[in-house]
């Protein structure tokens, strides 16, 4: 059974950092995709594949990073320069890669979500 677990979520001004972690657990797959999405939003915000592809959306590039250590089945989304409209519960999901990362993104690939953690964003 895949286990999400996010952490690293808190309360920013804007402008400001904060780095999300999310602790994976169950995996049967060979190859697979991990993602973090924002609530309410069909698109992943940042996804990674086991090999290291990643893909972002066109909202975050150049002010998010996402990294995975595939020893400790941990992935990371490092957060810059956050905005106002960025506040919400970020979730990281899982799927088995089926397709390159940048198809694989859209939250109905993933059957696998955390709980969620939540970014507060406020001036």
């Amino acid at each position: 059974q895949v286990q999400l677990d996010e952490s690293g979520g808190g309360s920013v001004q804007p402008g400001g950092s904060l780095r999300l972690t999310c602790t994976a657990s169950g995996f049967t797959w060979d190859s697979y995709v991990i993602g973090w999405f924002r609530e309410k939003e069909g698109e992943g915000v940042a996804c990674i594949s086991n090999d290291g592809s990643t893909y972002y959306s066109d909202s975050v590039k150049g002010r998010f990073t996402i990294a995975g250590n595939n020893a400790k089945n941990t992935v990371y989304l490092q957060m810059n320069s956050l905005k106002l409209g960025e506040t919400g519960y970020y979730y990281c999901g899982a799927a088995p890669l089926m397709a390159p990362v940048e198809v694989m993104c859209p939250r109905v690939r993933f059957g696998s979500f955390g709980q969620g953690t939540l970014v507060y964003v406020s001036s």
